[in-house]
């Protein structure tokens, strides 16, 4: 779906409440529950396609194939992470020019050295904040429509202060949406949207360095979007331990029947009535053989 409509979603009084998908199917399944759009997480991406941790180690190739098959799985906005940009402002322009023939409504850009790590690990480094302004001017030069979310690490390398003056600059070398990553106390979480002249994106990562607030409380300091990048797929994750462990103790998948998806659920989740509609039309379409004669 087209950033003009994540641009609508943004217009509106709520906060927009995004979760995060690693694949197409976890994407079909935040659109199925009744939200509005949906976050490519570079982590989920890494951990779920490669079994990789988050610290870099994936090529701009291997993120756009899931973030693709994301956006055509769903009919909502996508936003999707794409790290550093993959290398300096120029490289930044092919960035967006790929992720936005992919559909993406809106890509997410970071200030950390390349390679980057995951927001909430220690060692992180950024680089200076006039290369990262650089980076912000070629994805709007770059751009079709696609909104640019410009996202700072200052606080855990240089403090509040420096974070915000990054946020405000980068607001005003174009980004649409500013994303401060990892503070760890409430009395910053309230504070940033008083300084920062611009849409900001709240990151709701479950047990990392920020502590947990709610959308309520978000929504009253101001901030206009809450991504759970990874709530999802963590949550998944755990239960397949779980199923896995009773099928190992055991020797039985009957135990599991009642936490599985139902069959034709999983079915519906896919669109196979759909496609056996199709598969119905298709097979029953003629057209007149003009080469047999006529009586």
């Amino acid at each position: 779906m087209t950033a003009q409509a994540l641009r609508t979603l943004l217009s509106q009084p709520e906060i927009l409440v995004v979760p995060g998908a690693a694949d197409a199917l976890s994407a079909r399944i935040v659109e199925d529950a009744g939200f509005g759009a949906v976050y490519a997480s570079g982590a989920g991406i890494a951990n779920v396609q490669f079994a990789l941790p988050d610290i870099g180690l994936l090529t701009m190739t291997e993120m756009v194939e899931p973030i693709r098959r994301i956006v055509e799985a769903v009919n909502l906005p996508v936003l999707a992470d794409a790290d550093t940009g993959y290398g300096n402002a120029v490289n930044v322009t092919r960035t967006v020019q790929v992720y936005e023939d992919a559909g993406v409504a809106a890509i997410q850009l970071e200030d950390q050295v390349t390679p980057k790590k995951c927001g909430h690990f220690n060692g992180k480094e950024v680089i200076p904040a006039d290369e990262m302004i650089q980076k912000i001017y070629a994805a709007v030069k770059a751009r079709r429509e696609m909104l640019v979310i410009a996202r700072t690490d200052a606080i855990a390398t240089h403090g509040m202060d420096e974070a915000v003056r990054r946020a405000n600059l980068y607001a005003r070398a174009g980004a649409d949406i500013l994303f401060i990553e990892a503070p760890t106390q409430k009395e910053q979480i309230a504070e940033l949207p008083r300084k920062i002249q611009a849409p900001l994106l709240f990151n709701m990562t479950e047990g990392a360095k920020t502590p947990i607030i709610s959308h309520d409380e978000l929504h009253e300091m101001g901030y206009r979007i809450v991504i759970h990048p990874n709530l999802a797929m963590r949550v998944a994750a755990r239960a397949m331990q779980s199923a896995l462990a009773v099928l190992q103790k055991t020797r039985s998948s009957e135990l599991l029947i009642p936490s599985m998806l139902e069959w034709n659920e999983r079915q519906r989740l896919v669109r196979l009535p759909e496609w056996e509609a199709l598969d119905h039309e298709l097979s029953r379409f003629e057209i007149a053989d003009s080469s047999k004669p006529i009586h």
